[in-house]
């Protein structure tokens, strides 16, 4: 493919106001397979790394959503560069990768087909079938345990966090994490432990729903993460401020306590 007809198609999965260049640098590079320079507004893909137009239009791709992140970041700024710009790959860029990559394959830019080698798609197949969903069912069934480790120690009037943490040698997030997968239905068990994890950490039923229904159509952790951030960005500011005063307030708290044991144990020294 010429430079300006992947700068066209790049264009054509979405628009950008900022202007931007395409070279392909004719190397192959051990490192990279492309790289973008926010200052000169560069996307440079080492073509000698591919062995297809669809394995570069996967780069160029991914190089293009860092220049419109950077435009972005350049209106917000009021028209100029950031300082420090950086190129970075945060939960945010990867969940915009992989919309533009999902449009690009809505187009016919790119497409992932797993079927053109029977060998790959029988092994995803026991990947799901062997690992995943049992993998996830295994978790569910730890959650629902831990929290009748839970009542049972309450019952005999033993400190479940001390249990946890010298009897069953767990780090208590991890334990938190777990016992919250254990409320989840099993039918969830086929998106995975990582992705149930996300989804028992979303607390009001229908965000949860939303999260699982994204899930089961395909999309990214990172593209469901951002969601369900951006939704909770659309709450109600006052909820807002009063959810950040809850938090704050714990914080001060918990500083005030920290700090008059400090100075307590500095009086004794």
């Amino acid at each position: 493919m010429e430079n300006e007809k992947i700068k066209d198609m790049l264009l054509d999965i979405q628009d950008s106001e900022l202007e931007f260049t395409v070279v392909q640098s004719g190397k192959e590079s051990k490192r990279v397979n492309g790289l973008y320079k926010p200052d000169t507004r560069e996307i440079i893909l080492h073509n000698k790394n591919f062995k297809t137009d669809n394995e570069m239009v996967y780069t160029a791709v991914h190089e293009y959503t860092h220049h419109l992140i950077n435009e972005e970041q350049i209106i917000e700024n009021g028209g100029k560069d950031p300082p420090n710009q950086r190129v970075s790959h945060t939960n945010y860029f990867w969940a915009k990768f992989a919309s533009l990559i999902e449009i690009a394959e809505k187009k016919g830019y790119y497409k992932i087909d797993i079927s053109v080698s029977p060998e790959l798609e029988s092994l995803t197949k026991e990947i799901r079938e062997k690992y995943i969903i049992p993998n996830g069912q295994l978790m569910i069934g730890f959650g629902k345990a831990l929290m009748k480790a839970h009542t049972l120690c309450e019952d005999c009037n033993i400190r479940y966090e001390d249990y946890v943490d010298r009897i069953l040698q767990l780090p208590r997030t991890a334990a938190q994490s777990v016992a919250r997968v254990g409320t989840l239905p099993d039918e969830d068990a086929e998106l995975g432990y990582d992705n149930m994890k996300i989804i028992a950490g979303i607390k009001k039923p229908d965000d949860r729903a939303k999260a699982q229904d994204a899930f089961k159509k395909g999309k990214s952790p990172d593209s469901v993460i951002a969601l369900m951030k951006k939704k909770a960005e659309n709450t109600d500011p006052r909820e807002k401020l009063e959810k950040e005063r809850a938090r704050l307030t714990k914080t001060i708290n918990e500083l005030t306590q920290r700090l008059e044991y400090v100075e307590e144990s500095l009086a004794h020294l």
